[in-house]
């Protein structure tokens, strides 16, 4: 676990931000068990658009601590057969979601989210909680 990789979806990442005592936070309880962590590009753009001039400082310093992954070949590949499956199946979630679960999967990677009953459709990835 300790050289494990976690991928953190939007979710954690806001939780972390809005609460006023970190150690409640859901991110800093995986900091106990992991000490890697990523996010998808998608998740930085998520944080990015919603964020006033003062958040977008705090959240460019975290960003610049964590590795971005990209939204490559190989998790678009992921993403267009788990949209296929969802509709499917009529359980379609929102397209981010799927990107970001996607580059999780094609990276064979966990993912941390508050999100369990989106995420949890996306064969495949395995949710830490």
């Amino acid at each position: 676990m300790e050289n494990e990789i976690i991928c953190l979806d939007t979710s954690i990442l806001i939780d972390f931000y809005r609460k006023k005592v970190k150690e409640k936070s859901h991110f800093f309880q995986l900091t106990k068990i992991y000490k890697i962590f990523a996010v998808s590009v998608v998740t930085e753009y998520e944080i990015m658009i919603g964020a006033d001039p003062i958040q977008s400082a705090y959240w460019a310093g975290f960003f610049e601590r964590v590795t971005i992954l990209p939204f490559d070949k190989t998790a678009n590949d992921v993403a267009i057969a788990v949209t296929k499956i969802l509709k499917e199946r009529n359980k379609l979630i929102e397209i981010p979601d799927i990107f970001i679960g996607a580059t999780a999967v094609s990276r064979k990677m966990k993912i941390a989210t508050l999100n369990k009953k989106h995420f949890e459709r996306i064969p495949g990835l395995t949710i830490i909680s």
